[in-house]
């Protein structure tokens, strides 16, 4: 397959005229479309406006696909407390398995290849299914509370960690690598102290497994940890060994230079959810002291109920327009860097190497954008484009290890029947709707 148009092969690198061959998972080349042309005559050539890495969602919560809009003008704690917890606890292994579908199918057909996936304390397996058939690229795991948490998610910790290291054996390394597990607290607020250092130990135990969880998100959340610890959020999580490299923080909004410097120096990522840290009014995350520190720092969208889109592209235009209004300085978070963080940023994050660039050698992860759109003419600058203008209703066509999981030239979605996963999630009769 032959895919033409500008390629952005990544944020620095752009080819007018430009192709990117795609053989078996992987890139065979990149560069001049002509020339590609002549050297793979018998490939099926395709042509968009862009060809681009597909985006990394470094922080999504698919299974909350169902509660879209119900929880909207809440705090964090009362948002979670009244409405999403209660929806997750009243979820059986059917509605969490369609809710899963649901939210990747929006992720495929808006250009997101790979996720990092925050999933729920019940039924995981039926997300990670769902993962499986979709083809997307996952990085996903249980979500464990065993404390402070409603009773129909609350689980006893060695069972929590049981039921995680179970799912560890069944999913880690699905589908030749394509799934892999983050072993996932829900947050400091819900787990004990045994809990969080279970966590570590389970991930140590395997190799390649990964901690997902979320961080000093909001001040209440912050309060209630130093309550309870005597410290911060990210001290305290580091106490307990949930920093480094192979951990993922989501959001990290308030955080003090102690912190940071953990931050920095265990080389822990961070996902910065701009959308949902302003619709929940939590504050804005401090990306540009992240990054001067060489934080590693990714794009999620969060969950549909606290920001209503699992869009890549509301994040990587919110992202810098914040930090720009953070800054007050129109040069912070450029397009390149938010686009950097949307794809080379989360795929380091989410540990998948040769993902987030187009690149010969690396995975076939690639989006072919429509830019024959009043909107897109003139693309006088296409990595401008994709971040400031752009919309995930652009997105034409999605491959991931070089399989097409969407392709709106040939009916859409290639793997979910995305007609049945609608129809049946709006006659879905989703719990605590009326809390």
């Amino acid at each position: 397959m032959l895919l033409a148009g500008t390629v952005v092969a990544d944020p620095e690198t752009v080819i007018e005229d430009g192709a990117v061959v795609v053989e078996g998972d992987r890139i065979a080349a990149v560069g001049d479309e002509t020339a590609l042309r002549d050297r793979y005559p018998d490939h099926e050539h395709r042509a968009f406006g862009i060809v681009a890495p597909g985006a990394v969602g470094a922080h999504i919560h698919s299974v909350q696909s169902l509660g879209r809009g119900i929880a909207d003008d809440a705090a964090l704690l009362d948002w979670l407390n009244d409405h999403v917890l209660p929806m997750e606890a009243g979820l059986g292994a059917d509605g969490m398995r369609l809710a899963a579908e649901l939210g990747y199918l929006e992720c495929i057909e808006s250009g997101v290849t790979t996720v990092i996936d925050h999933l729920s304390v019940h039924h995981a397996a039926a997300a990670l299914e769902a993962a499986v058939d979709s083809g997307i690229r996952a990085r996903a795991g249980k979500v464990l509370m065993d404390t402070n948490a409603p009773d129909g998610l609350r689980q006893g910790t060695e069972r929590a960690l049981a039921e995680s290291e179970g799912l560890i054996w069944n999913y880690h390394g699905a589908d030749d690598g394509r799934i892999r597990y983050a072993v996932t607290p829900r947050f400091a607020v819900t787990c004990t102290d045994e809990c969080l250092r279970g966590c570590r130990e389970l991930a140590d135990a395997y190799d390649g497994v990964r901690i997902h969880t979320h961080a000093s998100e909001n001040t209440d959340e912050i309060g209630v940890v130093e309550e309870r610890t005597g410290r911060r959020n990210v001290e305290y999580l580091h106490e307990v060994g949930l920093t480094g490299d192979d951990v993922i923080l989501a959001h990290c909004v308030h955080t003090d230079e102690a912190e940071r410097e953990i931050i920095a120096e265990t080389g822990t990522h961070v996902t910065h959810c701009p959308s949902s840290n302003m619709k929940l009014a939590s504050g804005i995350a401090p990306v540009e002291d992240y990054l001067a520190r060489s934080v590693n720092v990714a794009l999620g969208n969060d969950g549909p109920p606290c920001n209503n889109t699992l869009d890549p592209f509301t994040e990587l235009k919110q992202a810098s327009l914040l930090a720009k209004v953070d800054a007050r300085d129109p040069t912070a978070v450029d397009a390149a860097t938010a686009l950097r963080m949307a794809t080379l940023n989360g795929a380091r994050a989410a540990g998948f190497d040769r993902v987030g660039a187009l690149r010969e050698g690396w995975k076939a992860d690639v989006i072919g954008v429509d830019t024959d759109l009043t909107r897109a003419t003139p693309v006088h600058d296409p990595v401008s484009h994709l971040v400031f203008a752009a919309h995930g209703d652009d997105v034409a066509f999605t491959a991931v290890d070089g399989a097409v999981l969407y392709d709106e030239e040939r009916g859409g979605h290639q793997t979910l029947d995305a007609e049945r996963v609608r129809r049946e999630a709006n006659a879905f009769d989703v719990p605590g709707l009326d809390a």
